[in-house]
């Protein structure tokens, strides 16, 4: 019949009369032949088999428009994993979110054993990153939390050797310093209680100057932090505004920054991604030559990472493309994701004032009072990075990890808790799998009361511990984990021991109104909302 019809529709006459079709009906028959393809696409899925339960929403959570609209009864918004933490594995610890009108199931899960099964990276692993996951990341240029196989390994091992017990005795080192520029510049000094509007404003500027002089080797101090060369915009604000719109800098063309929109957001972003790079580029070329030239003495990341690159050779050797794009993506996760954590840690303290007692009581026990914490105090302020781990669970910055098949394949499906044993399941090449690390950090298969704020879960744990798995799992864990945790230990002792942290309340607020404000956002990664803290000097 297909073959009867060919010289009708390639006859002129009817190819005239398709010209001839006004605009409106065009765009019904356009919209008519959508609705038949999506009727026909979700008919095979509805007949496919099926494994676990399913999530059914009209749009895909993090594609256009689903990522833009809210998370409501009816839909889900690019925070749905976190809204309904407590109410999508209930039936299951993974699930098949099935989008109607537009987009393609994917699995969902939060069991860590999955996770592991995905997530092992490696040039032998079944499963890649999916090309559109990691956009953002790549803008800059490859990088190891982008590459995958091969090229992950590539990789991981120029950064890898930026990481070292050097390194880390600087950033403690560094935090203690800036914690006593912090309280001299802000005019803490010769207060008894502070109130801060915005919390997060002050653990976003002590984790970004750590990066800046630690990471990068940038001359900076609370009181003038790194600014790029012509003076503009510093590079903390241009990082902000990224992270606050990065959804612009993924999807919108760059030639909207050139409409004539007075304080354009959209400008702002570009402008904001323009400077970052070319500082980076500069950066570069800068360290090379000292490196060359045998006149670098610091031990930050960035020029580690360089002198190694340059001790390279041949296919192991990163171009400068691909170094922007690792520092890049170590300057904006070190920053970041240290300092929601922070913040929420703070938080925590303030309502829980039986366990920030009981972490102080470790504090003076280690440190005492006539000497400051050092970074051999490190490993046994247990506590202090227990309430860092347990904030962390609650608000995990790095909220999901995607992964696709990358051939037919299998998972392992552990049963549910009371039952022993698996089952396997056949995953086809092309299926997505999202590893929800907020669903992870709230499966009560890994944490009783898992609602409940807990550091008592994290005592006594080694602070290399693969028990802990807010910062990812396997050889793709966070390379920067004892980075961010020996600044957080060094932080919160010295901060914890001279103040207390307590909430600040307006009129008319109770503690438990003011508990109720700590929410999630998620923009690349998912932090605490901005909320104001008391903090009272203890001596």
């Amino acid at each position: 019949m297909a073959t009867s019809m060919l010289p009708t529709v390639l006859n002129p006459h009817f190819l005239s009369a398709i010209m001839e079709v006004k605009p409106a009906t065009a765009i019904l028959l356009t919209l008519g032949l959508f609705a038949l393809r999506r009727i026909f696409t979700l008919w095979k899925a509805f007949r496919s088999p099926t494994f676990f339960p399913r999530v059914y929403t009209p749009f895909y959570p993090f594609k256009l428009p689903g990522a833009v609209l809210p998370t409501t009864a009816w839909t889900t918004g690019a925070d749905w994993h976190w809204v309904r933490r407590f109410q999508t594995y209930a039936r299951g610890e993974t699930v098949s979110v099935f989008p109607i009108i537009a987009g393609t199931p994917r699995l969902w899960t939060s069991n860590i054993n999955i996770g592991r099964q995905v997530a092992a990276g490696g040039h032998r692993s079944n499963f890649i990153k999916p090309e559109d996951a990691s956009r953002f990341l790549r803008i800059w240029g490859m990088n190891l939390v982008a590459a995958d196989g091969l090229m992950w390994r590539k990789h991981r091992r120029i950064v890898g050797s930026a990481f070292g017990i050097d390194l880390y005795k600087l950033v403690w080192k560094q935090t203690s310093q800036l914690y006593k520029e912090m309280v001299e510049v802000e005019g803490w000094k010769d207060k008894n209680v502070v109130d801060i509007p915005i919390i997060q404003r002050v653990t976003a500027k002590l984790a970004f100057l750590v990066i800046s002089t630690c990471g990068f080797g940038f001359a900076s101090s609370w009181a003038t932090p790194p600014k790029a060369a012509d003076g503009g915009t510093s590079m903390q604000e241009s990082l902000t505004i990224l992270s606050e719109n990065f959804w612009t800098l993924v999807m919108a063309p760059k030639w909207l920054m050139y409409l004539p929109i007075p304080n354009s957001m959209i400008r702002k972003t570009f402008v904001a991604k323009e400077r970052v790079a070319n500082f980076m580029q500069d950066q570069i070329v800068e360290r090379k030559a000292q490196v060359a030239s045998g006149s670098e003495t610091s031990s930050d990341a960035f020029t580690t990472l360089v002198k190694a690159n340059m001790n390279e050779s041949g296919k192991y050797q990163l171009d400068d493309q691909e170094l922007v794009g690792n520092v890049f993506v170590l300057m904006f996760a070190g920053h970041e994701t240290t300092a929601h954590t922070l913040a929420a840690t703070l938080c925590f303290m303030a309502i829980h004032q039986e366990i920030q007692d009981e972490v102080v009581e470790q504090i003076n026990s280690v440190v005492g009072f006539e000497r400051d914490p050092d970074f051999n105090d490190y490993t046994k302020l247990d506590k202090v990075l227990a309430i860092f781990y347990e904030a962390s669970r609650m608000f995990p910055s790095g909220h999901v990890v995607m992964r696709e098949a990358a051939e037919d394949t299998v998972l392992t499906i552990p049963n549910p808790v009371g039952e022993e044993g698996s089952k396997t399941i056949p995953i086809p090449k092309g299926s997505e799998v999202i590893v929800d690390m907020v669903g992870v950090q709230h499966n009560p298969r890994y944490f009783e009361d898992p609602h409940i704020y807990k550091p008592s879960r994290w005592y006594g744990l080694p602070t290399d511990s693969e028990l802990f798995t807010a910062f990812s799992v396997g050889p793709r864990a966070c390379i920067g984990r004892r980075f961010a945790t020996v600044e957080a230990t060094c932080f919160l002792a010295h901060l914890l021991r001279d103040w207390r942290a307590e909430p600040l309340l307006s009129e008319g607020e109770t503690k438990q109104d003011w508990a109720a404000h700590m929410d999630a956002k998620i923009s690349v990664t998912l932090g605490l909302k901005d909320i104001p803290l008391r903090l009272a000097r203890r001596r």
